[in-house]
């Protein structure tokens, strides 16, 4: 079911009221709160269980509202929102006064993009400011695509879900930092390393390590509750069976060239050879396995170019050390 023009009107005035609005973006579900409400953003923290000092992102309906978050614009920064914008790019900038250090992580930069979906986009036009929206989710579990996951994983602690079906990219946004002399990628998504060199035209490093603090640095982010293992390629179907083999509930990623192999395993996931179809599937992917009672999911990571780059950081992240429960 698609929100209709009441539902956005309504979630709008929720927002105004100091609610929690579920919205759709291209990228993953978004649990938004009024970007200039420090109770209202003081609330997604605790909804989501996640630590205060982890940075929101702040969304905007157009690239020419920028100036009015932020202390200044520096010109690769106006080249990639005139490219990008609306779409899968988050830019992390210096702080404006309008912004709350609530919203920031206590930081003096904030990150900023527009979306590209047309329900959050008319949500934030007839809001009429900026909206905070980490994915709807508890703190380092798998992002929400659709408007079910969503209700299921945070039932009441939202006040209002805007469904506007699956979402199209399926990984959040790329993050990059143009506070300094040059750029870098904080957090490959879904705008590709390949496509941004391209419009400033410079090489784009992708720091392992920040002293920024963005959304998704945490060592475990974005995981199932089934323990991720990542393997090379060609030893997927045997690490698999050998799990299967000791007790384990095994859950496979089989990547597209070993389509058609027979694997021993209690759940497979044919993966698709396009990388955006990948994207866009790979959490629920993750959820899947999950449902059908997998408690170790075995994978490789895909070629880190194009969305291979997003793809492979966040199966890093599922695969990393767990949060305390």
């Amino acid at each position: 079911m698609t929100a209709t023009t009441s539902d956005i009107q309504q979630a709008a005035g929720v927002l105004r009221a100091g609610g929690l609005v579920a919205l759709p973006t291209e990228t993953v579900y978004g649990l938004g709160a009024n970007a200039e409400d420090p109770a209202a953003v003081a609330r997604i923290f605790r909804v989501k269980g996640r630590p205060p000092s982890h940075p929101l992102i702040v969304h905007i309906a157009a690239a020419d509202q920028l100036d009015d978050w932020v202390e200044e614009v520096p010109l690769a920064a106006r080249l990639l929102a005139e490219r990008f914008w609306p779409g899968p790019l988050t830019l992390v900038l210096r702080r404006g006064r309008r912004v709350p250090l609530e919203a920031t992580g206590g930081l003096e930069t904030v990150a900023v993009r527009v979306p590209d979906h047309p329900v959050a986009l008319a949500l934030l036009s007839a809001f009429g400011g900026g909206v905070t929206a980490p994915s709807a989710n508890r703190f380092g579990s798998v992002s929400p695509t659709t408007a079910h996951h969503v209700r299921a994983e945070l039932g009441d602690g939202v006040d209002f879900v805007l469904d506007g079906g699956s979402c199209e990219v399926g990984v959040e946004s790329t993050i990059v930092d143009v506070t300094g002399e040059t750029p870098a990628i904080l957090r490959p998504g879904g705008v590709t390393r390949e496509d941004l060199e391209a419009v400033l035209g410079r090489p784009l490093s992708v720091p392992s390590t920040s002293g920024v603090r963005v959304p998704g640095q945490h060592p475990s982010h974005y995981a199932p509750r089934a323990r991720v293992v990542l393997v090379e390629p060609e030893k997927v179907v045997s690490e698999a069976e050998l799990a299967q083999e000791e007790g384990h509930r095994v859950g496979v990623f089989l990547p597209a060239p070993l389509a058609g192999a027979a694997v021993r395993a209690h759940a497979v996931v044919a993966l698709p050879e396009s990388p955006a179809a990948y994207a866009k599937g790979l959490y629920g992917f993750l959820r899947e396995l999950d449902r059908q009672g997998c408690d170790l999911i075995v994978a490789s990571l895909p070629v880190e170019e194009g969305l291979g780059l997003a793809i492979a950081n966040r199966l890093r992240r599922a695969a990393g050390p767990r949060l305390p429960a």
